[in-house]
């Protein structure tokens, strides 16, 4: 979808207002009485304004199609019109109960950093991504008043490094033990009546559960066959992280009743560690949390979950994409400051795009295009989330790869042999080519807080 197609189509709404008051009055709603069931939700989802923006989300987001063949530029080729009569069409089916899920179109994308695995992403067609939307727009405000401080992924206002910087402050408090927990295949092994256990806490409306169980069991088309799915909820649907929120909340409440003597529970998803004071005290967090997460269906990975000893800078551990280690003042002698940077993986992840968007097969391109349109908006993207840490060393590593490649790709265009980067394609010329340099960028956090 180009960029034309989601400003025409961002330009259209005009429910945008009344959606966010309908959101307001459903978390209010919820805040005020902690045990209300909602029972009249499934007319909200229908309403035209809010497959409006669901519609505006969708197509902002872009995607692929699903086993329908679909696209976003295809609904929104007739211009507004044929936007609006896809939504009318839409809503229709809705109300008179005709409306099915197609199954998921399974596709399997490269894991960032491991070379030769992937992971499976389940994409629903068009339609079925506009009514999940509609009907996340309209359960989010409700779960979100439930929602606990320390959760911090995929919801309104809250971000990775919101957790980081929980994770930072409660280390240099002195909690000096961490809980790495990393939970097998979460969005894969979920029980499905678990799920719906949970939102069935807060939601009585039968036609808005009947949609989330025919989301969850649709089915997934790979190979022309196509295959139930009795647990887990598929990692391309925008409802699924809203869904594995609502199901881990366990866990938030779990911390606030028994866990807060163990130490700091910060999530995101279902990534998430415990900062705690002693090992026994992490040994504790990790029993606490293995026998919290076993009726979802999950439990923790046995060879990935740890727990690491940060006294000193003995060991140190990854978390949304950064490492995490205490290093010892410049200013003061024996003390000891969290500090992070971009993990071996996120490493490995921009380095194989670089060297993918540097590869012999983009000789035949002008370099001046190969880095401002090609490189530069994912050095910039990497940059902008990793210069919140202490990543220098890291980004002059990445800007050196960056020249190496750069000077190999402009030498294979002039017949020239070896990379040439210290005499003819120098950090000058790398500079005249306008590439972006993450050197200088970095914002280091306030050490002594």
């Amino acid at each position: 979808m180009s960029a034309e197609i989601s400003a025409r189509t961002v330009r259209q709404v005009d429910g945008l207002d009344s959606v966010r008051a309908l959101q307001r009055v459903l978390y209010r709603s919820a805040k005020q009485n902690r045990t209300r069931r909602f029972h009249a939700l499934f007319d909200k989802v229908a309403r035209s304004d809010v497959m409006w923006r669901a519609w505006v989300d969708v197509a902002t987001n872009r995607g692929a199609p699903g086993v329908d063949g679909v696209t976003i530029a295809d609904i929104d080729a007739g211009g507004v019109e044929s936007v609006r009569t896809f939504l009318d069409e839409l809503g229709a089916r809705l109300k008179a109960g005709r409306y099915r899920p197609k199954p998921l179109r399974r596709v399997n994308i490269p894991k960032p950093g491991k070379v030769g695995e992937t992971r499976p992403l389940g994409i629903p067609t068009v339609a079925d991504r506009v009514v999940m939307t509609a009907v996340k727009i309209v359960l989010e405000p409700i779960f979100e008043a439930d929602f606990s401080p320390v959760s911090f992924g995929f919801r309104p206002k809250r971000s990775a490094h919101q957790a980081l910087e929980a994770v930072r402050r409660a280390v240099n408090t002195g909690r000096l033990w961490v809980l790495d927990a990393d939970s097998k295949a979460c969005f894969d092994n979920i029980d499905h009546d678990a799920v719906m256990a949970q939102v069935e806490r807060r939601v009585i409306d039968r036609q808005v559960l009947k949609l989330l169980r025919s989301w969850l069991r649709a089915g997934v088309f790979e190979g022309g066959v196509i295959s139930d799915t009795e647990t887990g909820t598929p990692q391309g649907s925008p409802l699924s992280p809203l869904l594995a929120n609502i199901a881990l909340h366990v866990l938030d409440e779990a911390w606030e009743r028994e866990g807060q003597r163990l130490g700091v529970l910060v999530r995101y998803a279902d990534d998430f560690v415990v900062v705690c004071p002693t090992r026994e005290r992490a040994e504790q967090a990790r029993s606490l949390a293995e026998a919290t997460l076993a009726p979802l269906g999950l439990r923790l990975h046995p060879d990935k979950t740890r727990i690491a000893d940060l006294r000193n800078g003995a060991e140190g551990f990854d978390f949304l994409g950064f490492h995490h280690r205490m290093i010892e003042s410049w200013k003061r002698r024996g003390r000891y400051w969290l500090n992070k940077w971009p993990s071996p993986r996120a490493m490995a992840s921009i380095r194989g795009k670089v060297r993918d968007l540097t590869a012999p097969r983009q000789v035949g391109l002008p370099l001046e295009f190969v880095v401002v349109e090609m490189l530069n908006p994912v050095l910039r993207g990497w940059g902008a989330y990793f210069r919140q840490g202490n990543s220098s060393a890291k980004f002059g590593a990445i800007d050196c790869y960056v020249h190496e490649r750069m000077a190999r790709l402009a030498s294979r265009k002039h017949a020239l042999s070896g990379p040439n980067w210290t005499d003819r394609f120098t950090w000058d010329w790398l500079g005249q080519l306008g590439i972006h340099r993450l050197t200088g960028t970095v914002r280091y956090p306030n050490a002594n807080a």
